[in-house]
């Protein structure tokens, strides 16, 4: 659930884009503001995630971030201004942040060795159908309001619908939360011993030695210290290098341009001359393609590993965005008059689709796989916020520059997106380590 918020309060703003625009009288400027800002807050969420999970347990934080998604739903389905809209995007910005971080370090400490890949997996397949769900909800609220997003539903706005309605996957989170076990390391690194035992029968199964995972784990632990921020400092160039690499994978991950797919999507297709329905039902069909691919990826990466399947996407999306480069630059026109013919119009859609599988299928659960696994116990939460942080952080700065670099040339962006997936290769090949089939106490 945590997942699945992270997806739907990220990628919900697309279909109120066009809503939020007409209803303020904004333009591209301060809508990049109100879609991005999220992604600061998302970023901060991060960095306090590693340390509020130290503190706090696993568990609680979660609770945390269920409560701050609830009442950011509800903020910005009521707000009396653009400025206050950006506030409650940003409160709901650090329960993303909060929750991508918590999600995979909890699966991969509760998750045994041999499926911790595949249950890695999920976090991410939650995410795609939060993003799915989010459109299928943008795209039905837009039909029932007669295909207008500034239409009035039940006395409230479609867009603003669109918003508030996270509340209550919210809720179902928070009370999902209190259902499941604490972290067994959690446990034993506060003393619990006793109920680290008991987690630990109930999610590796009867025949584990539990006196010898608990010896093995405490082990560890003791041969470690309280994570501080200095521990993530000690190589060549400042971070110790499993923390540069963590950053790197992030950074990759959303400079090859993904979420623009899908927190402009209804805009970039609009902008091609698609008008509002049907560019959000396109939308909801790239979402579904998401979905297929991570259930590819999750069917994959225990099997072949996690870097195999990450050099594949790096090629297939390196393919499709420079056809989709190509394509967007027949476009004619500019802002609401730009057009582009059917036959590259088509072969825009269909890149478009190879790209989101392309992710799906390595980048967008690989990534998430290797930041719960790659980093060393002793600074596992903290490393796994740093890098978090830094993908939010590109995120960000890949959200507030498409408005307008797509209004300066549509092509080039993309074409630039293109050059951060082929770079992507030679960073898989020679800086990631594979994880697959490692426990994590063999991290270092």
């Amino acid at each position: 659930m945590g997942g699945f918020l992270f997806g739907y309060d990220s990628a919900v703003i697309n279909g109120a884009v066009t809503g939020i625009q007409k209803h303020f009288g904004v333009g591209n400027g301060e809508t990049a503001f109100v879609v991005a800002i999220a992604l600061l807050g998302s970023a901060a969420g991060a960095v306090i995630a590693g340390r509020l999970a130290d503190h706090l347990g696993r568990v609680r934080t979660m609770l945390l971030a269920a409560v701050l998604f609830a009442i950011s739903g509800v903020g910005s389905m009521f707000p009396p201004n653009i400025e206050v809209l950006g506030f409650w995007r940003v409160v709901g910005g650090v329960a993303i942040g909060i929750a991508s971080v918590i999600a995979p370090t909890y699966i991969a400490e509760v998750a045994p060795t041999a499926y911790r890949g595949r249950l890695a997996s999920f976090q991410q397949l939650a995410i795609v159908l939060g993003i799915t769900v989010s459109q299928l909800a943008n795209w039905a609220l837009n039909q029932a309001a007669g295909g207008e997003s500034t239409n009035h539903l039940g006395g409230v706005q479609a867009w603003q619908w669109m918003l508030g309605v996270e509340a209550v996957p919210a809720l179902v989170y928070g009370l999902m939360a209190l259902a499941i076990p604490e972290s067994p390391r959690y446990l034993i690194a506060d003393g619990r011993d006793a109920q680290a035992r008991e987690v630990l029968a109930e999610v590796e199964g009867p025949d584990v030695d539990l006196d010898a995972r608990v010896a093995e784990i405490r082990a560890v632990l003791d041969t470690s210290h309280k994570p501080r921020a200095k521990d993530l400092f000690g190589g060549r160039f400042g971070l110790l290098p499993i923390v540069w690499v963590g950053i790197g994978a992030s950074v990759f991950q959303q400079f090859v341009g993904i979420n623009v797919i899908f927190y402009y999507s209804s805009f970039l297709w609009q902008s091609v001359g698609i008008d509002e329905s049907n560019s959000l039902l396109i939308s909801l069909s790239t979402s579904i393609i998401n979905v297929i691919g991570t259930v590819v990826a999750m069917a994959l990466v225990d099997r072949i590993g996690r870097k195999p399947l990450a050099l594949a996407g790096s090629a297939g999306m390196a393919a499709a965005l420079g056809v989709a480069a190509w394509a967007f630059s027949f476009r004619q026109g500019t802002g609401d008059a730009a057009t582009l013919d059917d036959a590259h119009a088509t072969v825009a859609l269909v890149a478009a689709h190879v790209f989101v599988f392309c992710f799906a299928f390595s980048w967008g659960v690989v990534v998430w796989v290797l930041l719960g696994e790659m980093f060393p116990n002793h600074i596992r939460a903290l490393a796994l916020s740093v890098a978090a942080s830094a993908q939010w952080i590109a995120n960000w700065a890949i959200t507030v520059s498409f408005p307008n670099l797509s209004d300066w040339n549509l092509s080039a962006t993309y074409a630039i997106y293109a050059g951060f997936a082929l770079l992507s290769i030679p960073f898989v090949a020679f800086c990631i380590r594979e994880t697959k089939g490692r426990a994590l106490e063999e991290m270092g």
